[in-house]
């Protein structure tokens, strides 16, 4: 995990801090200046603790004392090697510490740093939302994070169409956090952060305690229970956010042809497809839930065998990835057939398009090996299908619903899947479906795994 923000100048023992950290699985820490002599303290921390970074800024609290000679000071910070960020800075209007004329022009000069020095801007936003906002669209920076995010589900979609990400702290796991519950379940994967602001809002059930980095695992199972994932997931995905977008660590290059998700083991065997779906996400990045998905090479029968280890260990193993898994059919049929043999429950999640891949009806050659379909069928029509999917074959469309119809009298367990998407009409896929006699998933446009 990767504390985006926390305010180690506030501890008496800011090594004791650190270091129930570590035990607690926290990576890094990004400690944050809001007075120059935070800025101060927290750079001697940095400088003298591997797993701290700083950023640099005034709160708005105090922009009042900010200077011309603070402004030059906070420029010069930014050169050293363990600063990553700017802020935090923003707009507070609950408790105007100083004055909102003062506030928005010392908010506006750190975000002329963030564009002068390429830094991404730490962002403070309470009560003030549409100054906020407009000073940013005004300002044209787009890399950085809404801190301890207070505002409704409106405002997330507005902060992450400017390109900000999302963080999270304690208050949503406080129970009255009605607002921010709703924001945590929709935020999309690529937005989402993790944070204490410690020493303040320590999550439940410490509410009320003097905050602690290491506190923040409950504020992990929070999200994991509101998202419907696993904390695991939780800590891969917003570490992933947080090493791109502050740029520390390393990032995992080489795509993995086994990963998990929940209590789920998923196998990527190919990139390739016999789709090019305008909602696919494989156009548009490389990672799935913190997981990275694009293939060097396409994985041997033994690769695969030794990645997924025991296979019962997993309430499934499921033939997806980034490609459409039925392209290797040889491959599926032995694994799949390897992982029964193991005790093992086996799911194939395809495009529907195998008998036309293999010109022949591969369903009787899935009898027994396989526990589960999830077919995309994508559309209501051959016309929509076409302009969603482009499919490589002709009569792709006509082709997949033959596929359904015949799939469930040879796999125990069919079901379609249909994502939502401009021009598909899921009145027309559910009925479809019903004729066919399997169940619909609805799957949410950009939501993925």
């Amino acid at each position: 995990m990767i504390d985006t923000h926390c305010h180690l100048d506030m501890f008496d023992d800011s090594d004791a801090v650190i270091r129930r950290a570590g035990d607690a699985g926290i990576e890094y820490l990004i400690t944050i200046g809001s007075d120059f002599e935070s800025n101060l303290k927290n750079l001697v921390i940095a400088l003298n603790n591997d797993p701290v970074y700083a950023s640099v800024g005034i709160h708005p609290h105090d922009a009042k004392d900010f200077s011309d000679e603070t402004y030059a000071k906070i420029r010069e910070w930014t050169k050293e090697k363990k600063v990553i960020a700017i802020g935090e800075t923003g707009l507070d209007y609950h408790y105007d510490h100083s004055p909102r004329d003062v506030q928005r022009d010392v908010f506006k000069k750190h975000l002329d740093l963030a564009r002068e020095t390429g830094l991404p801007v730490l962002i403070h936003s309470r009560e003030a939302r549409n100054d906020t906002l407009e000073i940013l669209e005004k300002s044209g920076i787009s890399k950085g994070v809404f801190h301890c995010f207070s505002g409704d589900l409106k405002m997330a979609e507005k902060v992450m169409e400017m390109g900000f990400s999302i963080s999270l702290a304690g208050p949503v796991t406080f129970k009255n956090a009605k607002e921010l519950v709703e924001v945590a379940r929709e935020i999309p994967d690529d937005y989402l952060l993790v944070e204490t602001d410690a020493p303040y809002l320590a999550p439940e059930p410490l509410r009320g305690k003097t905050n602690e980095p290491c506190y923040m695992v409950h504020t992990v199972r929070r999200l994991a229970e509101l998202r419907g994932v696993s904390p695991e997931d939780i800590e891969r995905i917003t570490t992933l956010n947080a090493k791109r977008l502050f740029k520390i660590g390393k990032l995992v290059s080489r795509g993995e042809i086994a990963y998990k998700i929940r209590d789920s083991l998923y196998l990527n065997l190919t990139n390739r497809c016999t789709n090019s779906c305008s909602f696919c996400v494989r156009f548009h990045k490389d990672y799935v839930k913190g997981h990275n998905l694009r293939l060097s090479d396409e994985p041997t029968e033994e690769e695969l065998k030794e990645a997924i280890g025991d296979p019962s260990h997993y309430r499934e193993v499921v033939f997806c990835g980034y490609g459409e898994p039925l392209l290797r059919l040889d491959i599926v049929k032995s694994v799949a057939r390897w992982v029964k043999e193991k005790g093992g429950h086996v799911r194939i999640n395809t495009n529907g398009h195998g008998n036309l891949i293999h010109g022949r009806n591969i369903l009787t050659e899935l009898t027994g090996i396989v526990d589960t379909l999830s077919i995309s069928l994508d559309a209501q029509d051959d016309e929509t299908y076409q302009r969603i999917c482009a499919p490589t074959y002709k009569n792709a469309f006509q082709e997949v619903v033959s596929f359904i119809r015949e799939a469930k009298d040879y796999v125990p367990s069919v079901q379609a899947t249909v994502v939502e998407t401009e021009g598909v009409d899921i009145q027309k896929c559910r009925e479809l479906t019903e004729e066919l006699g399997i169940p619909l998933r609805i799957r949410k446009l950009d939501v993925v795994g």
